[in-house]
């Protein structure tokens, strides 16, 4: 793997300011936004705006509230960490400046409006961090939006974020390429309530226990175990509070492995981590759900690198490639996959904006292979500034 940081592209930051010499990038770091996820997302921005080099990059942090208004935030990493437990959030305390994106191509001037005064430019800005995760960010919303604008951002495009998000379809584009996933039944809305007794047959031949998600959510919010089918409507139920595309999938006994991936430069193959493990070791949890991956840190054992043989590493290295470029994914992804006693791997999911927290697995990964957090951040920018706007 080569990990060494990418050259310094030529962009529109090579302008030069008011000195006569080139200006730095200016990045928009965005987070928080409509989905349940809004406050693992200002978590990740957290780590991220503490990360940046400054001296390299002008940044900009932009929030978004859970009503989906785009605020001028607070560039203060202690202000976005988990405080005493709770998860923050970007509030109307902060909408004291709404923030306009520039639509139009030939327009990429941020601009502030104060509640309380005239409007004040935030600059040209060069490239957006959009560190969103689930529904209305990590699903090629906002991708699209941007796309629209001309600008450059950090991450996969439209169609490769959407299908990262929509984890039925990820399943049919990973088949579609031979890659092995678990078994699964889709639920579409109100299949359920229409055929509970059918829909309840087809789950009964995953055999139990299964695991009930959001077909379009992430951070294991909406997930239930189901050991019993008497249980069924009420994880269908849960589920559908987040989305109404649901998920059943059958218990896969094996490790769970996970494994990062970074962009190729210059039209290269993608660079893989070496994998990590999750080991949930508080029996309270009887799988790695929302309260063991973010407020449970005794309860979890992150290795880093697994244990594994190097056949095993080899697959899943291999297969986290070929899942990155199956869905035509840029810039990262984490893939899960799950390491059966046998040898096999299958891949559970690809997360195309995964938490990236200096204690998430995705860095940890990095770091275990040798790009440490600040570099892998860079190296993020760098890639994205590389690309073309855009048709690719």
């Amino acid at each position: 793997m080569d990990a060494t940081p990418a050259p310094r592209p030529t962009t529109d930051a090579d302008t030069p300011g008011g000195d006569g010499a080139p200006r730095r990038p200016r990045v928009a770091v965005v987070f928080g936004g409509r989905s349940g996820e809004h406050g693992i997302s200002c978590v990740t921005a957290s780590g991220v705006l503490r990360a940046i080099d400054r001296e390299r990059y002008d940044v900009v942090p932009i929030g978004i509230t859970r009503t989906g208004r785009w605020v001028l935030a607070a560039d203060d990493p202690a202000r976005w960490a988990i405080t005493d437990g709770r998860l923050p959030e970007v509030t109307d305390e902060d909408a004291r400046a709404a923030v306009v994106v520039p639509l139009a191509s030939d327009d990429k001037e941020l601009v502030a409006l104060p509640s309380d005064g005239a409007a004040q430019s935030l600059g040209h800005v060069d490239v957006v961090l959009p560190l969103l995760h689930g529904p209305y960010g990590e699903d090629g919303t906002i991708q699209g939006m941007l796309d629209l604008a001309g600008i450059r951002y950090v991450g996969a495009g439209v169609l490769a974020s959407a299908v990262g998000m929509d984890k039925h379809y990820m399943k049919v584009v990973l088949e579609g390429h031979g890659i092995p996933v678990a078994p699964y039944v889709l639920v579409r809305p109100g299949r359920f309530e229409a055929d509970p007794a059918g829909v309840t047959a087809q789950v009964a031949r995953l055999g139990l226990p299964v695991f009930v998600k959001p077909a379009r959510g992430g951070s294991s919010l909406g997930i239930s175990r189901v050991d019993d089918l008497a249980d069924l409507p009420a994880a269908v139920r849960a589920a559908a509070e987040h989305d109404p595309k649901v998920l059943v999938e059958a218990n896969v006994v094996g490790r769970e492995i996970e494994c990062a991936v970074l962009g190729g430069r210059d039209g290269g193959a993608p660079r893989t981590s070496v994998p990590g493990e999750i080991v949930v070791v508080d029996p309270q949890h009887t799988f790695y759900d929302f309260e063991a991956k973010y407020l449970d840190e005794d309860g979890v054992a992150l290795r880093c690198p697994a244990d594994l043989s190097e056949e095993a590493e080899r697959e899943v290295r291999r297969l986290a490639a070929e899942t990155f470029e199956a869905i035509g994914c840029e810039g990262l992804a984490r893939v899960d996959t799950f390491v059966c006693a046998d040898g096999t791997v299958l891949v559970n999911e690809i997360n195309t904006m995964p938490g990236f927290t200096p204690f998430s697995m995705y860095p940890r990964m990095w770091e275990a292979s040798g790009l440490a957090y600040e570099e892998l951040v860079d190296e993020l920018l760098q890639l994205a500034l590389a690309r073309t706007t855009g048709l690719r």
